[in-house]
């Protein structure tokens, strides 16, 4: 079985973030990753970003599904 549990690596020392879900002595791999900088993404969503993507909805979208008729 493997479990991944989030840490960090700094000057020689692994810390773990997650409290691992075991006591008992167990083989250890441990993989590098990058840190993922997220500040060119923006925090919020832009009002109107999407606008114009959708540019064709059937007249009978709302309308209930003739599969789903047993189940209303």
């Amino acid at each position: 079985m493997l479990t991944t549990i989030r840490g960090t690596y700094s000057n020689g020392q692994v810390t773990l973030l997650e409290e691992p879900p075991t006591e008992e002595t167990m083989e250890v791999l441990v993989t590098f990753t990058k840190i993922k900088q997220t500040k060119d993404l923006p925090k919020q969503p832009i009002f109107g970003f999407s606008k114009g993507v959708v540019s064709y909805m059937a007249p009978d979208f709302d309308e209930p599904l003739e599969e789903l008729k047993d189940y209303m």
